[in-house]
């Protein structure tokens, strides 16, 4: 997996150097950054196996989350790198949980986008689950007005549907899916 991210950024950053273009006045290399926020919905399910152990009759740690997510994508041509925040509230056996990580894709259409992403998380249980920290890694797409027909109504900017599946450490599962609001 490490090989592989390096690989993409190293593909991300040659992709940069040969798509940059100059300002106006042919000075210096143009640069630009799309930040967005957003609300996300899902569910997080542990295996009994997880660092979390086991307690009660279920014997594993899950439940339904509320995240709040902001970020910063950086395009350079077809491919992107950004990085991102997120705090969500959890339900049943999770408190909260927060992270960061680092993003990379492409564009999809003309305002999607794929990408993947690892980063560390923490998370904080309840009834009786131990708060823990760990590596985490996903992946998603982003839908964009645009490719749904509706581009003339926000231009650049504007609402992305996303649909996104992480893993904390391998030991979980976790489908997210809502609205992410570019600027």
């Amino acid at each position: 997996m490490k090989f592989a991210l390096i690989a993409v950024l190293a593909a991300s950053i040659s992709t940069a150097a040969m798509a940059q273009d100059s300002s106006p006045d042919g000075s210096e290399p143009a640069f630009s950054i799309e930040p967005y926020v957003g609300v996300l919905g899902g569910y997080h399910n542990f295996d009994r196996r997880s660092e979390f152990g086991t307690v009660g009759p279920r014997g594993k740690m899950d439940g339904a989350l509320i995240e709040g997510v902001a970020g910063v994508n950086m395009p350079f041509g077809p491919v992107f790198v950004g990085v991102e925040g997120n705090a969500a509230k959890g339900f049943k056996d999770i408190d909260w949980e927060y992270g960061v990580k680092g993003r990379f894709g492409v564009r999809a259409g003309q305002s999607g986008l794929i990408f993947a992403s690892a980063g560390y998380q923490w998370v904080n249980g309840r009834r009786g689950f131990s708060d823990q920290k760990g590596w985490s890694y996903g992946i998603g797409t982003e839908i964009g007005p645009k490719d749904i027909g509706l581009g003339g109504v926000f231009g650049e900017a504007g609402p992305r549907l996303r649909f996104q599946a992480d893993t904390y450490d391998f030991d979980s599962i976790r489908p997210m899916a809502g609205l992410v609001f570019a600027f």
